[in-house]
């Protein structure tokens, strides 16, 4: 049986993975990275919301996997320093992640639901992770 705990809000969270080859090198970087590389990244995209649409889910996984693969299509098998985001930015595994993140919200948000981060994973290993923190006025 499913009851209301009084003061408590339920949220809901869904998860894809995605993937993208690229190559790139980090300007400043003092380390082996700033030789040209690259990398198999594993791509994360976290959603949360509070309200599930009529059909009983809260997005379709279908629109979330799409958006996704059109960002991704910008970076696969490209060299991420030539890419217009990373002109003025290092095209390391936080900004890979913020790139995504930011084009992914401009696309899903709304108001029942959204882009709660993204993991841009370099190696099995080692991810990077952007998210916006709420702020209360």
């Amino acid at each position: 049986m499913i009851t209301e705990n009084s003061g408590h809000r339920g949220i809901y969270e869904l998860k894809i993975i995605s993937d993208f080859s690229a190559a790139h090198h980090l300007r400043n970087f003092r380390g082996r990275c700033e030789n040209l590389h690259g990398h198999n990244w594993k791509i994360e995209v976290v959603l949360r919301g509070t309200q599930l649409e009529e059909s009983g889910v809260l997005i379709d996984f279908g629109e979330v996997k799409h958006a996704t693969r059109v960002l991704l299509a910008e970076l696969d098998h490209g060299y991420l320093n030539q890419h217009p985001f990373f002109q003025e930015r290092n095209p390391s595994s936080e900004n890979i992640a913020r790139f995504l993140f930011e084009g992914l919200a401009s696309r899903l948000n709304t108001k029942t639901h959204w882009v709660h981060s993204v993991s841009a994973w370099e190696s099995t290993d080692a991810c990077a992770t952007y998210m916006r923190e709420a702020f209360s006025s």
